[in-house]
């Protein structure tokens, strides 16, 4: 109560000091911005601004109404979420952060979802892309592409155990709000039979169409100028932190937060150098991932891998300032994301740990080195490219399975008609 009623002035003097700061340190604050500007500019706009606009035309078509009927038998089960959710998750996953918290809020203000269901949904398809992961992380920063295979089974595998566990979230809560999915109106939607789901699926995308309204020059437009005004918004976090990281530093602040994650890795029993790639990659993953390839050698490798995927998964605190600015009036909290960011750091480090043996021994990692994705993060035209290849193979395999769920429902109820 004290905290909160005292948060404006506790605010104000931060500013304040991070101004004298910026004051006494001129030239080492501009290096620092340009440092993020050309992270932005390099690797974050060409890779996250084809995203934003394809996802803001395929919801004007009505695409997402479509997968979020097909996907509705499998998503409700797994996550208690809609169907549009699938969608959500593997755009989230193949673009990476913060595609899925704006799928999330669009969603949300379409009344596609309710808060808790939004809840559910940001949580865990807040991600890592494969490209940034094969190709900047495995090769780039630990220059090894063979453990690729082990930061994408425990990154990807952690976000969906999170979606699990998400679940169960706000249950007694939901209970008292009405569920929003499509009413299954047309016949064969409601007794689980696949061709009445396919019939729902494309009335749902003909009735959003229609809502919406708006030509293809319009849609692109809007699609347009609506995602420049989000990758604006994250340039200019990715900016901030990074002058911010630097002040700090100035100030003795990073010094002080390594020393005592320092101790608290010795008394956990971990190497005591991993302590800047984790204090780096609480504020800013790209950092933070790069600060972990270039521990010392006495480091054990799969002590490396598990602070990157730690690291890769709670994101850094500028991308959860990315997400909250996206989730801004959306009536979708916080805290459920944080909480989730930190399940799910812990969860994949604790997976690469868990998995470093049996996947090293294996051989699987050597074979696995040899994907295109891993290339891919060179050029951003074979890098979209590779993305949207990963983007059918994810829609694909949720489509499938969503299909095999409505075959055995089918299955029971065509026995008692006999």
């Amino acid at each position: 109560m004290i905290l909160k009623k005292n948060y404006g002035l506790l605010l104000g003097v931060l500013l304040a000091g991070c101004m004298m700061l910026l004051l006494l340190n001129p030239a080492s604050s501009l290096d620092a911005a340009l440092r993020g500007l050309t992270v932005w500019w390099d690797v974050l706009f060409p890779s996250l601004f084809p995203f934003f606009v394809i996802s803001e035309m395929m919801l004007g078509f009505g695409v997402v109404h479509l997968f979020g009927a097909l996907l509705d038998p499998l998503m409700r089960p797994l996550f208690n979420i809609p169907g549009s959710g699938g969608f959500v998750a593997a755009m989230g996953y193949v673009s990476g952060y913060p595609v899925g918290a704006r799928l999330t809020a669009k969603l949300r203000e379409q009344e596609l979802l309710n808060r808790v269901e939004g809840e559910r949904l940001v949580a865990f398809t807040t991600s890592s892309d494969p490209i940034f992961l094969l190709g900047a992380v495995s090769v780039g920063f630990f220059h090894d592409a063979s453990l690729g295979l082990i930061l994408a089974l425990a990154h990807y595998g952690g976000g969906f155990i999170v979606g699990l566990l998400m679940s169960f979230h706000g249950r007694r809560e939901n209970a008292t709000v009405p569920v929003i999915s499509p009413a299954p109106s047309l016949p064969g939607a409601s007794d689980g039979r696949a061709t009445g789901r396919i019939r729902l699926a494309l009335h749902s995308m003909a009735e959003a169409r229609r809502k919406d309204g708006r030509s293809l020059g319009e849609l692109l437009r809007g699609a347009v100028q609506a995602s420049l005004q989000l990758i604006i918004v994250v340039g200019g976090l990715v900016v901030f932190f990074n002058v911010l990281m630097e002040l700090m530093s100035r100030a003795g602040i990073m010094s002080a937060l390594i020393s005592v994650t320092e101790g608290l890795l010795t008394q956990a029993g971990f190497p005591a150098d991993l302590s800047r790639a984790l204090v780096s990659g609480l504020f800013e993953v790209t950092l933070g991932a790069r600060s972990a390839g270039s521990a010392a050698d006495s480091v054990p490798l799969q002590y490396k891998v598990a602070a990157a995927a730690c690291v890769l998964s709670w994101g850094g605190l500028s991308v959860h300032a990315q997400v909250a600015s996206i989730l801004n009036g959306t009536g979708l909290r916080y805290l459920p994301f944080m909480a989730a960011r930190l399940v799910h750091a812990f969860l994949s480090a604790g997976l690469v740990l868990l998995l470093w043996n049996p996947v090293v021994r294996s051989g699987l990692s050597a074979d696995y080195s040899a994907t295109p994705a891993a290339a891919g993060f060179t050029s951003p035209l074979s890098g979209l490219a590779s993305s949207m290849s990963w983007l059918g193979v994810l829609l694909g395999t949720a489509l499938l399975l969503s299909l095999l769920v409505l075959l055995l429902r089918s299955i029971p109820r065509f026995g008692r008609r006999q």
